[in-house]
């Protein structure tokens, strides 16, 4: 302001002198005079102008100015605002996934401990890869070692029992298209030793957001046990329904085989007491009747049922123990119980492969064992009638 003053000073005092000389002065001079001061005047009029003009330009911008501060201002507290909200909300996810991810890792480690303690077989199907894992366990479960049992899917398949495996295809690719939420099915697979071992599989596909399966997972069980109750009683059971006599003997022993696989099936009666002799009432071997004989207990595991009044089991080498069950290489047998509880024969079974302790279904063998005490003292009352007779 005092520099555009300082600018104006000089010529505003030269309008004044000039308006002062046009008013003294007279003639011709005088007009050329007051033209002089007026432009002067309108000059300096206009300078005033347009510096005040500047002025409230300069003001008006300032003010805008100011403004898109101002904007800027509460544009950045704002920011500030939601950067801290999100920053908040990053700690708490963070706290979430961490709480999630130890939640995760305690509910695998007790699913370990569940599956490692009810001794079931884990294995996963990555169906992007196509690639099969197998649980050290699921392979111990079929005589292998985690080394013995390679982890591919045709290894697996080649396991199962030829009459279960289009069935077990079937029902794993439905749940993998869509069809359950889960699966669970009953199938045999073969042991290392030959036999087939029952196995009870459950388990659920992991899916994508879309629904397509990406990886299956399942957890199977030995329940060869339980299948082989079953199978004893319903062979056994049957066969021996309605029968009596040399028949309920002879279809002991033939579903007794069938039911527990063995090669070998007998049942005798003692032929004095105490007893140092049994006769064989039905024997079955290699898938027929053989002829039943007398023979001495003396050098056999038979001994030892009959006169321990116990289960005798003999799970291999029992030809080194016994050198009269030469070709065979385990055996089990049961006593009989007369009604008096002396013991009056035993059932008794042998193969030529190695026995596993889950033929030992002991309660069953009290069952039909019973039952043939039952037969064996009517067939021996039978005969003392016909003595007496005669």
């Amino acid at each position: 302001m005092e520099s555009m003053l300082r600018l104006l000073a000089w010529p505003t005092l030269a309008g004044i002198a000039l308006i002062a000389l046009a008013a003294a002065s007279g003639g011709e001079a005088r007009p050329l005079a007051w033209t002089a001061a007026a432009v002067l005047v309108v000059l300096l009029c206009t300078a005033l102008a347009a510096h005040f003009g500047s002025r409230r330009s300069r003001a008006r911008v300032l003010g805008e100015h100011n403004a898109r501060i101002d904007a800027l201002v509460e544009e950045n507290r704002r920011l500030r605002e939601e950067t801290q909200t999100l920053a908040s909300e990053l700690k708490s996810a963070r706290e979430q996934e961490r709480d999630a991810r130890s939640s995760l890792r305690q509910s695998e480690e007790r699913f370990l401990v569940a599956v490692r303690g009810a001794n079931d077989g884990l294995w996963e199907w990555d169906l992007s890869t196509d690639t099969l894992r197998l649980s050290p366990r699921w392979k111990a479960m079929l005589g292998y070692t985690a080394e013995d049992f390679p982890d591919r899917l045709d290894a697996l398949r080649d396991q199962l029992h030829p009459e279960d495996l289009g069935m077990v295809q079937k029902l794993l690719r439905d749940h993998i298209e869509g069809a359950s939420n889960h699966f669970e099915y009953q199938a045999r697979f073969r042991h290392r030793d030959g036999r087939y071992r029952w196995f009870f599989s459950r388990g659920a596909a992991l899916r994508k957001a879309n629904g397509k399966a990406y990886r299956v997972v399942g957890i199977d069980t030995d329940i060869t046990r339980i299948k082989r109750v079953e199978a004893i009683v319903e062979h056994i059971a049957a066969g021996t329904a309605d029968t009596h006599g040399d028949e309920f003997f002879r279809s002991l022993v033939r579903h007794f085989a069938g039911a527990m696989e063995v090669a070998c099936a007998l049942v005798t009666e003692c032929v004095d007491q105490p007893a140092t002799r049994v006769r064989m009432l039905a024997f079955w071997r290699a898938q027929e009747f053989q002829s039943n004989k007398e023979y001495e207990l003396t050098g056999t595991p038979c001994e030892k049922v009959i006169h321990g009044a116990s289960t005798c089991f003999v799970p291999t080498r029992v030809a080194d123990l016994y050198p009269k069950e030469a070709g065979f290489e385990s055996y089990v047998g049961v006593p009989i119980f007369g009604s008096d509880q002396r013991v009056i024969g035993h059932l008794a079974l042998l193969d030529t492969r190695m026995m596993n302790e889950e033929i030992l279904v002991e309660p069953l063998f009290r069952i039909f064992c019973a039952r043939a005490g039952a037969e064996i003292e009517r067939r021996q009352a039978l005969e003392r009638l016909r003595d007496l007779a005669a």
